[in-house]
């Protein structure tokens, strides 16, 4: 069984806090305790070769790479950033934060921000936040009602199907972190002054619908996973894990993208430098 497979949500997945904190894989799997460093060093020697394999996908300049991370206020989506992606080459990588949208965009339809930045040619895009912040905070807030949160999640099936055939490889990550877990790091951002850039007290607000949104993400995921699109459900309360997970599946997606670089041009081989 390959990573990706452990961790590809079933068909009857349901969002449950006791798995926030589930460690399969590493040596927290087989140890009481787990020794971090060597997973962290584990998930190190995967970012590069994930850095490597980032490299051929940009020469290759065919295929597209498309990593959506969600989760709740805390999860570690900019972590998973530094700790999964920190050793890409800039060129060829992006990551693009969503926040609330602007006058434009509320003047478009809710894909438009979102299509304009996916993926170009042997470019990896990641997604901090995506357009399932249009049937998460929307739905819990009563923004839309079901019947359109229903027609959304078609819409967005047909966008990434359409993303998928046109050459875009998608993997998507649910970073599921229990409420214990989301105090404990609220707290810490408050308690240290030099964390303080990092807090919003809007988390707080969005706290209080806590058990809507485990809801929703679980309506969510369950409504728009595919094959071509799939979900991973990441527990996130360990950030060691979280990232040993997310850099395995990565890894294991990219090989399977048999990446090469293009063929050498002959006429070069003639040619001298003086």
């Amino acid at each position: 069984m390959t990573v990706a497979d452990m961790f590809r949500i079933a068909k009857a997945y349901q969002v449950r806090d006791a798995d926030a904190n589930d460690k399969r894989l590493g040596t927290a799997a087989t140890e009481k305790n787990g020794d971090k460093a060597a997973d962290r060093l584990t998930t190190l020697k995967l970012a590069e070769e994930i850095s490597d394999l980032q490299n051929l996908l940009y020469a290759g300049h065919d295929r597209k790479l498309l990593i959506i991370l969600q989760g709740m206020d805390t999860a570690g989506k900019d972590g998973t950033v530094k700790g999964v992606f920190g050793q890409i080459n800039p060129l060829g990588a992006r990551t693009v934060a969503f926040k609330a949208p602007s006058v434009e965009e509320k003047n478009h339809d809710y894909l438009w921000r979102v299509h304009k930045e996916v993926p170009g040619k042997g470019e990896i895009t990641i997604f901090n936040r995506s357009h399932y912040e249009d049937v998460l905070i929307t739905r819990v807030h009563d923004w839309i009602d079901a019947a359109e949160c229903k027609r959304r999640y078609a819409q967005i099936r047909d966008f990434e199907r359409m993303l998928a055939e046109t050459g875009t490889v998608i993997m998507k990550f649910f970073l599921h972190i229990s409420k214990a877990e989301q105090k404990l790091r609220l707290e810490e951002r408050l308690a240290d002054p030099e964390k303080h850039w990092k807090f919003d007290p809007q988390d707080l607000a969005e706290r209080k619908y806590w058990d809507a949104y485990q809801q929703a993400y679980e309506n969510a995921l369950l409504a728009t996973d595919a094959d071509h699109a799939p979900w991973y459900a990441v527990p996130a309360d360990s950030k060691t894990q979280r990232n040993l997970v997310i850099a395995s599946i990565v890894h294991e997606k990219m090989q399977a993208m048999k990446l090469k670089y293009p063929p050498g041009n002959p006429d070069y081989t003639k040619l001298k430098v003086e």
